[in-house]
């Protein structure tokens, strides 16, 4: 980095700036598997108007910038790999309104997911989509984040209404406005939603809120197979249940969570389910699961109904990460995903895990299979290369059957560095398209550069 731009950032920031090799460290990696790349300095902006004052004097040297907001991304979106300027937001953390009559709110880009959650306590509504890490809104909606609610509730794609973004010259837009919906012009609120900061970086969003359910009841369930517990979920769907939440734990990933959780399931493939609604509603939701899932084998179909139990097996599900790598001492976890359509999805994860249980490393399962997304985390020694390319070959083989299955290479982990390899066999002449977004853009390719696609 030039020394005259990090002359003109301290003067922007003070000592809000710094190339603290701790502090640079800390921002050159994420949860991913790939090898860190700190940038060459880290300045925290407090507001908008220090976010564009920034990227403009970055521009004028053409130096990189990586937005950073939690570290919990997975496909090394954080990684400054053609160095730069990282700006992390995590102080940007103000909740400007809450709209309790239009059901929306709008926030910084630094809040968190929990922040928002604790803030909605006492107002009867929440904010739906939960990656299970406790990650800024700003960065799940760069990344384009779902997770365990998604079947219900939708993606962030869903729950964005609009956007303000500091484009690569500096000039801050907003992307839309609080209504829901609008025939306004192009959708530039979706174009940035799972941009990854190539495209600009977004300091403020416009979210949707839903209603606190009146009632809520989460269920267990074990199957004899992945293939009835899948089939089940499926035939859920189907028949209009409007599942909230549908998690599919293989063997591996069940007998981990339940060393790691404290938890004493049976030791099969499970499905976590939660239902939503009135109590009413929540019985004949019930009712017409346990029918389905009884006539496809299920082996048990253990309620829990309490607010303990139930945060009780969330927390064990979002903790299937860690409680995989722990089966494997001083290992390091390479997460996938993919996502095809439902009624294809038995067959992806039974021809998966068939090729998968010969590997050489521990491997487990996990899956938001309601929408048909699925995970794979292998547990590699970081010494043993060996370990990589084995896995790195496996995943390659699972990317190509979802998208030969008319799926895609990732459902929510979002493309970084590690699928963009993928993208031509996935979009074909789409990513020119792609590529001619980001120039118009981006000329100068400042914006995260050596993501999501290459110029």
């Amino acid at each position: 980095m030039h020394p005259e731009l990090l002359s003109e950032l301290e003067a922007l920031l003070g000592d809000r700036v710094t190339t603290s090799q701790a502090v640079r460290s800390h921002h050159g990696k994420d949860d991913s598997h790939h090898d860190p790349v700190p940038p060459d300095a880290v300045a925290f902006p407090l507001n908008t108007d220090e976010v564009a004052a920034v990227v403009r004097a970055c521009a004028r040297w053409r130096t990189p910038m990586i937005p950073f907001g939690a570290g919990t991304s997975i496909e090394g979106h954080v990684l400054a790999v053609r160095g730069g300027v990282t700006l992390d937001l995590s102080r940007m953390n103000r909740i400007v309104g809450v709209h309790i009559d239009d059901m929306d709110v709008t926030v910084e880009a630094g809040v968190t997911r929990m922040q928002l959650e604790r803030h909605l306590k006492n107002s009867g509504l929440f904010f739906p989509v939960d990656p299970g890490a406790d990650a800024t809104l700003g960065g799940m909606a760069a990344t384009g984040a779902s997770g365990t609610t998604t079947v219900r509730y939708g993606t962030m794609r869903e729950n964005v209404l609009s956007l303000r973004v500091v484009l690569a010259d500096g000039r801050v837009v907003r992307t839309g406005g609080r209504a829901r919906k609008t025939s306004a012009g192009y959708d530039l609120t979706q174009l940035l939603v799972g941009s990854e900061g190539t495209l600009g970086i977004i300091t403020e969003l416009t979210l949707r809120l839903h209603p606190v359910p009146e009632a809520t009841l989460a269920a267990v369930c074990p199957f004899p197979t992945i293939d009835a517990a899948v089939r089940t979920v499926i035939g859920s769907i189907q028949a209009g249940v409007p599942v909230a939440r549908a998690e599919l734990l293989d063997t591996a990933a069940i007998d981990a969570v339940n060393t790691y959780s404290g938890l004493e399931c049976m030791v099969a493939p499970t499905v976590f389910f939660e239902f939503h609604g009135s109590a009413a509603e929540l019985v004949e939701h019930v009712a017409s699961v346990r029918e389905i899932a009884s006539d496809l084998g299920v082996l048990a179909f253990n309620e829990a109904t309490t607010l303990e139990a139930r945060n009780r097996l969330w927390k064990a599900r979002h903790d299937a990460y860690p409680a995989l790598v722990a089966l494997r001492p001083g290992c390091r976890g390479l997460t996938t995903d993919v996502c095809v359509p439902i009624s294809r999805l038995a067959e992806c994860i039974d021809q998966t895990l068939a090729e998968v249980r010969n590997a050489s490393v521990p491997v487990g399962l996990v899956g938001h299979v309601g929408d048909g997304n699925f995970h794979l985390a292998f547990m590699i020694d970081p010494e043993r290369p060996e370990e990589l390319a084995e896995v790195e070959a496996l995943n390659e083989r699972l990317v190509r059957r979802a998208i030969a299955m008319e799926g895609t290479c990732t459902g929510e982990h979002g493309v970084g560095i590690g699928k963009m390899g993928f993208l031509e066999l996935e979009h074909g002449e789409a990513v020119d398209v792609m590529r001619a977004v980001k120039r118009a853009l981006d000329p100068e390719n400042i914006m995260n550069p050596g993501k999501v696609v290459v110029l």
